[in-house]
């Protein structure tokens, strides 16, 4: 019964945000020890962020809330399927699993259609439909060798 209570509420906030404006029918929470520690709707129109899907504003206020940068014990429930930028953004939060309730499909049966990034991430990338091109390689690898022999880094 809680997992249905924190779905419920990420449904809640698809709903409210949807109402407000702020963005599409979307919303997540983030759960640690059965409390929630985040929450967020969509919220693209709101902020005029591309990035601002529910499930990145529930983890990057979770984060904040918890005072680091990964949810490791939570538990993520969002009310759609991840898309892919958002799917990213929880395996970099490592949570412990998470739930959701419509589908892809049902996302893309109104219009939010993410099927297209999927295929494109396995293209060549000067083949995409937004290309992209390798330059300046050898003086960015001098930021990977100084972070790799940094000896006070923190991984993640």
């Amino acid at each position: 019964m809680e997992d249905e209570k924190f779905m419920q509420e990420a449904i809640d906030l698809a709903l409210k945000g949807m109402q407000n404006n702020e963005g599409g029918p979307f919303g997540a929470v983030v759960v640690k020890d059965g409390v929630i520690i985040g929450r967020g709707n969509n919220m693209v129109l709101a902020t005029n962020d591309p990035s601002a899907h529910a499930e990145v504003v529930a983890i990057r206020d979770a984060c904040k809330n918890l005072g680091t940068f990964q949810l490791d014990g939570c538990i993520i429930y969002t009310s759609c399927e991840p898309c892919p930028m958002c799917l990213g953004a929880i395996y970099w939060a490592r949570p412990e699993k998470f739930y959701y309730a419509c589908t892809r499909s049902d996302a893309a049966d109104i219009g939010f259609d993410d099927d297209f990034i999927y295929k494109e991430i396995d293209l060549n990338p000067a083949d995409r439909s937004i290309p992209a091109y390798e330059m300046l390689r050898e003086k960015a690898l001098e930021a990977f060798k100084t972070w790799d022999e940094k000896e006070d880094r923190v991984a993640y």
